[in-house]
């Protein structure tokens, strides 16, 4: 596993993490029945549910980015010809050699293409841990706003 990776994995498994501890505490302030209670809290769940547009029991799959077009190797197609092609003028000017300098050129675009693939996989996945952390906020807030306009204290 390399870095990026490693660092996504605990990026993700903090927010669900982070996730787990919001859960939140019912108190019933005005003498409710656990029946009413158990009543309230299912309606406030619906309303919850319809005003974030995110319902925590069903959440939404994590998003998939289309992946660029990339080789057998995960590079870009054409990043190794536009690198070689590089590489051959630096060679020739440098140190008249284009050959050599093609080919080191080459090596760096393909690296340097699969580098900037593997970071916006990153980035995609983290945008779609933060929008589902939304959801999640977004319900928790409107289940707390219902439950309180019924009587309840919430913690």
């Amino acid at each position: 596993m390399n870095k990026s990776s490693l660092r996504l994995a605990i990026a993700v498994g903090a927010a669900f993490i982070g996730c787990a501890f919001a859960q939140q505490y019912v108190y019933p302030a005005k003498g409710q029945t656990p029946d009413q209670q158990k009543k309230d809290e299912a309606a406030c769940h619906t309303w919850a549910v319809e005003q974030s547009k995110y319902d925590p029991a069903n959440p939404p799959p994590a998003a998939q980015a289309a992946p660029p077009p990339t080789t057998a190797t995960g590079t870009k197609p054409g990043a190794g010809v536009r690198g070689a092609a590089a590489g051959a003028v630096v060679g020739e000017v440098a140190g008249g050699n284009a050959s050599s300098g093609a080919a080191a050129g080459a090596v760096v675009a393909r690296s340097a293409s699969r580098r900037q693939n593997a970071a916006a996989a990153q980035q995609g996945q983290q945008q779609a841990a933060q929008q589902n952390q939304a959801g999640q906020q977004a319900y928790q807030k409107a289940r707390a706003a219902c439950l309180e306009g019924k009587g309840y204290t919430i913690k």
